[in-house]
Order: C-alpha cells, then structure tokens, then sequence
C-alpha cells in the first residue's frame, strides 16, 4: 500500500493538487523498489530483462512523414520530458505509460505499482537532425542507468530504467550503445529493453510539467538538474544553439 505522508511539500504529488487549489493528506508513490529474483521472469526485477514481458506486442507509432519515434522511460517522465523538450531535432514529446498489464492505466494506479507500467516519454524526432543513438546517449547521461527500479527518491518499477524499441534496428542500436558505455560505469547498467507494446498518454496536466511549472518544488529540486545536466554535456545539441 502507499505509504502516507505529510511532508510532500517538495514533491511532484503536489503538482496536480496545487493546481486546482486544494490540500489535503497525500499518499507518497516513493516505495523501496521490490527484490530481485534470479528466477523471476518479472521483467520489473530482472536487470537486462530482453525477454517478451505481459503483452508482447510492439504497436505501430503514426508519425509524421520524415519523422521517427523513441520511447525512452528514465524515472520520472518531467525530468525525461524536459531534457528531450530542448533536443535539437525533436519535434515533440508526450508523456505517458507503457510496459504494463492493463489496459488504460491511470497515475494512480500506476503509482500504486501493480500494473507494471512505467513512466516514459514518446519522442518524435527529425532523423536527418538527430539520430537513435544520439537520443540514447542523452538518455543515458542524463539519468541513472546503475539503480534498479529507482531514481534518487523515486522508488518502485515504474521508475524503472528502460528502452522501449519499436523494432530490431533500435533493439541492435540501444544493445551496442549500452556495451560502449558499460565501461563509464562503476556499477553495472540495469536498463531494460523491452518491446515497444501500447503507449497510453498521461493525464494533460503531466504534459510539459517542466514548461508549465518551473518554480514547483519538485521542479526545483529534481527536474531542473536533469536540464543543466543536459546542457552541460550536450551544449551542441541545445535547440538554436546555433552549432
């Protein structure tokens, strides 16, 4: 069960509350994440889970001609969403969750980590301005590839650290980038990857969160030291940066 607590001023729970005005007691998604099982087929347990998990079914992405789609899930998808959002060469970026077992999660439930979603952002891009692996290489710089189930405080499977290819090209790609930057690691990369199955769109006020609420607490804290990350290492690929 949810933990309750009554010190979430700093954290993103209060962002849809705040929004419409209202306090009350909340209820925390930040959980130890479960324990890994050797002999558990749970791809939310299993570090490097390749296999085919709950639907196995990758679904067709409509995009725009001369566009391609990444599904990338790196914690929580603010912080995702606000690094890819000044990507040159990406046209957009939706929030949403994917990987689970029922149909029409909402965030609540998926916070409530029986679902076996996780929180990830789709992201439509220009491939003759960027690229798959370039994408992952943000993806990997700007969040924590070596923790289970976790980022910072933000515990459970949906913050699970995951690649969500939507064919055997980016299933290849996202295999040889992780052996490059296995070495930069102390600690052994555990991102998943997993089929790209159906991506549901979050709730609209989790829709460029970041953009829309740069003073919340959570996007104090949390989100905006993802985007200075990405500046710092990635100056040249900042959208009119002029490179």
């Amino acid at each position: 069960m949810p933990v309750p607590s009554l010190f979430a001023s700093s954290s993103r729970l209060l962002a849809p509350l705040a929004a419409v005005g209202l306090l009350t007691v909340l209820t925390s998604c930040v959980q130890a994440a479960p324990p890994v099982s050797a002999n558990s087929d749970d791809p939310n347990a299993n570090p490097n889970f390749n296999g085919l998990p709950f639907d196995s079914e990758i679904v067709e992405v409509k995009t725009r001609p001369g566009e391609e789609v990444a599904t990338l899930a790196g914690g929580c998808f603010w912080c995702t969403e606000a690094v890819f959002e000044r990507m040159e060469g990406v046209n957009d970026v939706v929030s949403g969750y994917i990987g689970g077992k029922i149909k029409n999660p909402n965030y609540k439930q998926v916070c409530g980590k029986m679902t076996g979603h996780a929180e990830a952002v789709q992201i439509y891009y220009d491939p003759s301005k960027t690229n798959f692996e370039e994408l992952l290489k943000v993806f990997f710089k700007t969040h924590d590839p070596t923790t289970l189930n976790r980022q910072g405080a933000d515990g459970g499977p949906q913050y699970r650290s995951s690649i969500f290819v939507h064919n055997d090209e980016q299933r290849e790609i996202a295999k040889k980038t992780m052996e490059k930057l296995g070495e930069e690691y102390r600690d052994p990369i555990v991102t998943l990857i997993e089929p790209a199955t159906k991506f549901y769109v979050a709730e609209e006020y989790h829709q460029d969160y970041y953009r829309r609420n740069p003073n919340a607490g959570y996007c104090q804290a949390v989100v905006a030291a993802k985007v200075r990350k990405f500046n710092r290492n990635f100056g040249d690929k900042i959208k009119g940066s002029g490179k």
